[in-house]
């Protein structure tokens, strides 16, 4: 039967299964090879270092030293979402990760809109991380060779100067683009061996960050501390408003624990290693992120880090005064920051596979191959967008808007708690044998959760409200035009 009314079709979702399988996922390749730990190494690798290697340099400056704070509200507010991630996993063990959970609660219209945040948060966190990679890459040529990549070669067209919009149209970011070439090659071979790859990966960046943080403690001055606040009035960033601001700019730090839940498809038991992966990847991020923030504070005056490219190597080699430290740490950045670039792509092929598969976007999207199980022409458009965002374009455009996506999609997933157990309570829900619950009953973690995603997208700028918004006018005109018509609920 063909539904026919607007609103059966914006609210129409898919029943869910009490079984562990997704029948999507299994019906078109995705293989379950993933366990616990390769979930929580997935969501420790698409984490760590987007917010440490590179973001201090765009978040202290609105801040200063109370930049800590900013991290602490970032991490309570991605905790109460992951409280909301780890219940939904346990419930609905598919592929897509928020967006099949609003799919399968909320109904077929949010889940889209979902998914357009998701998109936008992951191809543009790919694409930003690539060309953090590249200035680490460059501080360890330097240092190593004393050779330096070409300017020409390793910055954008596109960049934001002091007067606005800057086009230098004989620069490319090469560095950048190779390596999310790169990342996409690891991605054709299958989740499997990227998962592999990407736990040793996580492992080395570890060991580098607790290298850094018992090194600089060297050089610790409690007096660049003071003053605590330092945002700048004039920007409307005093106190708080500066805190907030920069927790804004840290939060897409915290892309990595929806990555977790992308896997769900291809995690063997879903019910139990997805919240596990979630939970565990959220703890160990944040007590990486505040031992590190604290002891770089402590090593360097805050107006030291406005502009400052690699920094963590900078201020290992100055507080030494050697550059065997610095060579080591951008070393492993440049090593390290491969996982974050490749758990971002890994997300947003996984996403576009879950919408393929339920007929919104083409079908092409989730045909996978039949020996490594990847989405081959997903993976490979996916890349091709990542290499141009990477190479053409300014980081300090992109945090913000992937923390905007990100801060969404979590508010839309919390709102989902209350409505599932709903169902529960009236019957209209199977009966799904899952081991974790939202403590403190289905309404105080949740609109904690969401009036934290609130209140930190309050402070983000207008440019980026507004260019938030013309992305989701562009993929509401999709849905309406193609999505709606060729759902496979409509169709079935």
């Amino acid at each position: 039967m063909t539904d026919t009314s607007l609103s059966t079709k914006l609210f129409r979702r898919p029943a869910l299964q009490a079984g562990d399988g997704d029948a999507r996922s299994e019906s078109h390749g995705l293989k379950r090879t993933l366990g616990p730990f390769s979930l929580t190494m997935l969501g420790v690798g698409g984490t760590i270092g987007t917010g440490i290697f590179f973001t201090m340099a765009e978040a202290v400056p609105k801040t200063g030293p109370s930049v800590i704070l900013s991290f602490l509200i970032a991490a309570l507010t991605a905790g109460l979402t992951a409280l909301c991630y780890a219940e939904l996993a346990a419930r609905i063990p598919a592929s897509g990760s928020s967006y099949s959970y609003v799919y399968a609660t909320l109904g077929e219209f949010l889940a889209y809109v979902v998914a357009a945040c998701l998109l936008l948060e992951y191809g543009l966190a790919a694409g930003a991380t690539a060309i953090g990679w590249s200035d680490y890459l460059n501080n360890f040529i330097s240092n190593a060779f004393g050779w330096n990549i070409p300017e020409a070669l390793r910055n954008p067209m596109f960049v934001s100067g002091k007067e606005g919009l800057e086009i230098h149209w004989n620069h490319i970011n090469l560095p950048a683009m190779t390596l999310i070439l790169l990342c996409g090659v690891l991605l054709l071979r299958g989740a499997k061996k990227s998962a592999a790859v990407n736990t040793v990966m996580v492992c080395i960046k570890i060991l580098i960050l607790i290298f850094f943080a018992v090194l600089a403690t060297s050089g610790f001055h409690a007096e660049n501390f003071t003053p605590f606040f330092a945002g700048d009035a004039a920007k409307g960033q005093a106190g708080m408003a500066g805190v907030t601001a920069a927790a804004g700019t840290v939060f897409f730090s915290f892309i990595g624990l929806d990555t977790v839940a992308t896997g769900g498809g291809e995690a063997r038991n879903p019910r139990r290693d997805v919240p596990l992966g979630i939970i565990a990847a959220l703890l160990i991020v944040t007590v990486c992120y505040l031992l590190v923030a604290v002891t770089a504070l402590g090593a360097q005056p805050a107006a030291k880090f406005d502009g400052q490219e690699a920094g963590l190597a900078v201020i290992l080699q100055n507080v030494t005064g050697q550059v065997w430290p610095a060579l080591v740490l951008s070393a492993g950045a440049v090593i390290s920051v491969f996982s974050v670039t490749l758990a971002s792509l890994y997300g947003q092929t996984r996403i576009l596979y879950a919408i393929s598969c339920d007929g919104l976007i083409g079908k092409s999207f989730k045909e996978c191959n039949a020996t490594s199980g990847a989405p081959v022409r997903n993976t490979i458009v996916v890349c091709l967008v990542a290499m141009l965002v990477g190479g053409l374009v300014d980081s300090g455009y992109l945090w913000d808007m992937v923390s905007m996506g990100t801060l969404c999609a979590f508010a839309i997933v919390s709102a989902a708690i209350p409505v599932i157990r709903w169902r529960d309570e009236h019957g209209d829900n199977v009966a799904a044998r899952h081991k974790f619950r939202v403590p403190f009953g289905p309404y105080l973690i949740p609109l904690l959760s969401i009036a934290a995603c609130l209140y930190i997208m309050n402070d983000l700028s207008k440019v980026t409200k507004m260019v938030f918004g013309a992305w989701m006018l562009v993929a509401l005109v999709g849905y309406f035009l193609y999505g709606i018509r060729h759902s496979r609920l409509q169709v079935r």
